[in-house]
């Protein structure tokens, strides 16, 4: 289950960032993740199905979805996007400031590009744990990144290869490193699937 809460949660921060950005104003007030969920249900729908593929997640895992409670609707707040953006801005003083439209927008721009990135090192992670064939489960990967990428900002703000890129610098090193613990089909693993995510993404 570890391994499924790993690529739910980064997950739900997609959402809710998409959520904030789909409206336009960035006014938390005018936000309803109900709303964005319903009307992208079918790319949501189309989304769980890929990550169903590519992670060889089970029903139990699957459930996971319900229960981490990002996949539903609920009252959006600026302190879900401090942390979705890790702080990065940090706190104005006053607090309340946190709520201004130019500083909503800041934050979903780094939430996006920081939870995509992290969503994409967990079902790549999964996908490795699982010893899918790293071609066959790339193809996956690159479909669900590209739904994640246009729910967060389908004005295209962010796209697969660049999301791609930032996890290729961000998390591929430290697995790779010989100091590494991660074991040598897990490197193996992990190695494979960036060639075939270069090849599907990046290349050019």
């Amino acid at each position: 289950m570890r391994l499924a809460r790993e690529v739910f949660a980064p997950l739900g921060g997609v959402v809710e960032v998409g959520a904030v950005n789909a409206i336009g104003t960035w006014v938390l007030a005018d936000v309803s993740v109900g709303e964005f969920l319903a009307r992208r249900h079918a790319d949501v729908e189309r989304l769980m199905d890929g990550v169903r593929t590519a992670c060889a997640f089970d029903d139990a895992a699957m459930r996971m979805a319900d229960e981490v409670g990002w996949f539903r609707d609920y009252k959006v707040e600026a302190a879900h996007l401090l942390l979705w953006s890790a702080g990065v801005m940090g706190v104005p003083e006053p607090i309340e400031g946190l709520d201004e439209p130019s500083l909503i927008r800041r934050m979903c721009r780094i939430a996006a590009d920081l939870q995509l990135t992290e969503f994409l090192h967990a079902v790549i992670t999964a996908g490795v744990a699982a010893r899918t064939d790293p071609r066959r489960g790339a193809a996956a990967i690159a479909d669900v990144l590209t739904i994640a990428c246009d729910l967060a900002e389908a004005t295209g703000g962010v796209v697969p290869a660049q999301v791609y890129r930032t996890w290729r610098v961000a998390h591929l090193p430290g697995i790779l490193r010989p100091q590494s613990d991660a074991p040598e089909h897990g490197k193996a693993g992990f190695r494979a699937y960036s060639e075939e995510l270069e090849a599907l993404l990046a290349d050019g």
